[in-house]
């Protein structure tokens, strides 16, 4: 089994810019050494987002808002699952012996 390549944004925006400037998809890969399939992609990709493709790891560039966003629905999953867990534990104990609750 062959090692899969690697490319850093610097060559993917270059070969998408040689695309750009008029040569076929085709043969930019011809002339890289890649699939067509790949640069066909890149272009794709690079026409949808412009700076904000390539960010690595198939995890999109988040705009501040975007990541804000993030951000914070994290926290109030968190929040979430801390009252979730208060929740039976009240239940647990008022279940018990009535020591903790006028029950």
């Amino acid at each position: 089994m062959t090692e899969r390549r690697k490319f850093d944004k610097a060559f993917k925006l270059m070969t998408v810019e040689l695309c750009l400037s008029g040569k076929s998809t085709t043969e930019v890969a011809v002339e890289l050494g890649l699939r067509p399939q790949l640069v066909s992609r890149w272009k794709r990709e690079y026409e949808q987002r412009k700076e904000g493709s390539f960010s690595g790891h198939g995890k999109p560039a988040l705009s501040a808002e975007q990541a804000e966003i993030t951000r914070l629905k994290k926290q109030l999953r968190e929040a979430e699952t801390e009252r979730d867990i208060l929740k039976k534990a009240v239940s647990i104990f008022s279940k018990n012996d009535g020591k903790f609750f006028n029950s």
